[in-house]
């Protein structure tokens, strides 16, 4: 069977903290796991970001599996986004991304913004000198 591969932000309720959760990924739903980011605090709410891998039956099941605890599950690229009306273009960020998710575009010299990529790291959040990059923690 061909596995299947995603980036996801999950955000944890103060009661979830203290849950398995990841373990109960890997032990029930047989998924593989890269913490890309994590915020996780006793007792507060937090969030994490994995790439999960896995048979896509069993990617879904873990992901129903959490949203059944109560947690809120999204694709990364919904949590990191280039506003085109404040950017202006300026590169600034480009050289601080590490996965290359913030690209030029040739001839046009746009910045070109490819969530697939970005592993949430925020650094190209902090670089933007008109905060184009923004990140949503909603």
């Amino acid at each position: 069977m061909a596995t299947y591969s995603k980036k996801i932000v999950i955000r944890y309720t103060p009661d979830a903290v203290a849950q398995p959760i990841i373990y109960e990924l890997v032990k029930q739903y047989d998924l593989v796991f890269n913490i890309l980011k994590a915020r996780i605090f006793p007792r507060r709410e937090g969030m994490i970001v994995l790439e999960l891998t896995g048979i896509k039956e069993n990617f879904d099941r873990g992901i129903r599996f959490l949203k059944e605890m109560g947690l809120k599950v999204e694709p990364l690229s919904k949590s990191v986004c280039q506003n085109n009306n404040k950017c202006v273009h300026c590169g600034a960020c480009t050289s601080f991304c590490p996965t290359g998710a913030l690209t030029f575009e040739n001839p046009s010299l746009k910045v070109i913004f490819d969530a697939e990529k970005c592993n949430g790291c925020e650094l190209c959040v902090s670089a933007c000198p008109v905060r184009a990059m923004e990140i949503n923690l909603l």
